[in-house]
């Protein structure tokens, strides 16, 4: 669910978050520094109505709801595969969600950012050998 009016469309990440409510806007910057403090070159885009970051395809998103901040990790077989060490964090499908004061840790973002950083990766490989 959108967290703006209907009839806007962000342009880009700084245009999303100022379409957020305010205790919503750190936390979204925050995540921001952390991906491109992984992965520099990715590339920033408005996907599906969220920022969107990819590295030679679709890495991972961030956004909001009504309620919470929202970390796409597009990779379900991921959040499956890190399921202890998201107990605490409230998850549907590949999307995890947090509070907007109570952020995810740095040290999961960054690996979650990896681990989806080798993914696109073994994909882009796979790719070149068929």
């Amino acid at each position: 669910m959108k967290a703006y009016p209907d009839n806007v469309t962000p342009l880009n990440f700084d245009h999303y978050v100022s379409l957020q409510p305010e205790e919503f806007r750190p936390g979204l910057i925050r995540m921001r520094e952390i991906i491109l403090s992984v992965v520099p070159q990715a590339e920033e885009s408005i996907s599906y109505q969220i920022p969107c970051f990819k590295y030679l395809y679709m890495l991972v998103g961030v956004g909001t709801n009504k309620n919470s901040c929202s970390f796409y990790t597009m990779s379900p077989p991921l959040v499956k595969q890190l399921k202890d060490e998201l107990k605490d964090i409230k998850t549907s499908g590949a999307t995890l969600h947090f509070a907007p004061n109570k952020p995810l840790p740095e040290e999961l973002i960054t690996k979650i950012v990896k681990a989806r950083i080798k993914q696109n990766e073994s994909l882009a490989m796979s790719k070149k050998t068929k």
